[in-house]
């Protein structure tokens, strides 16, 4: 992409931002109270009172660590379920039924029921992990089915063995399936994350903010720590990508 587009990219962002931030003014203006929606100019100046503080630091990197960890754990295990599931087909007639539940089942049960089986704390990490695993899963294993047939009979012909097969047809065949999970899973795992967190409110979390704002009437700390899980989900899907594409590379 050249630099005049990347350019013309951004303002095109930058001004339908403005706009709904404008639009957010108008709103604030016709309903005139604070307590339901307040001023945008109120939320910044909220945002950069916790940007000088500490705590603000240490609890997003605590809600960040809970939810990546899950992130991680879920895409290692839906990596490797789906090349067993693959190659194994008894397997996939056993786990498929699971898997599916876990993607059909509503994410506020799992945490309610999670609330039973952990601690408040491995929550989000455990509910992150629910949610990527069935995405990582389904992906991987489309990409290892459809790896080339044609491929595949010269690795028969010529009597490859099994770790030459892997790198050379499975791993690419299933990379851009990989991929496009991962991109997929890291907004949905970090958005369960957060819901996690406002149900469980462990120490020292966003999701505990966001509570703690609707319990208390603080509406003004509500629309700034939504603005901070917002700003933090595009930079962890920006940096998810850029990471990718190296990969590509």
């Amino acid at each position: 992409m050249h630099r005049g587009e990347t350019a013309k990219n951004a303002l095109k962002t930058t001004a339908a931002i403005l706009f709904w931030i404008a639009v957010w003014y108008f709103l604030y203006l016709l309903v005139h109270q604070e307590i339901l929606l307040p001023s945008p100019v109120h939320v910044a100046k909220r945002l950069t009172e916790l940007l000088r503080t500490k705590d603000f630091y240490i609890e997003t990197a605590l809600s960040l660590a809970r939810i990546l960890a899950g992130f991680f754990a879920g895409v290692a295990a839906g990596t490797l379920i789906a090349a067993a599931t693959v190659f194994c087909k008894p397997l996939y007639s056993l786990l498929k039924p699971v898997i599916t539940l876990v993607k059909t089942t509503p994410v506020a049960s799992f945490i309610l029921l999670a609330l039973v089986w952990i601690k408040r704390g491995g929550v989000p990490s455990f509910i992150s992990f629910l949610m990527v695993l069935p995405i990582i899963w389904a992906n991987v294993s489309k990409g290892l089915a459809e790896a080339s047939p044609e491929l595949m009979e010269v690795a028969k012909v010529f009597r490859f063995p099994v770790v030459k097969r892997i790198k050379d047809i499975y791993i690419p065949s299933a990379k851009p399936y990989f991929y496009a999970g991962c991109t997929t899973a890291s907004g949905l795992a970090w958005k369960a994350g957060i819901a996690a967190e406002v149900i469980s409110t462990p120490d020292f979390a966003i999701g505990t903010h966001l509570y703690n704002s609707k319990i208390y009437l603080e509406t003004t700390d509500l629309f700034a720590w939504t603005v901070v899980v917002i700003i933090l989900s595009v930079i962890i899907e920006r940096l998810l990508k850029l990471a990718l594409n190296r990969l590509r590379g």
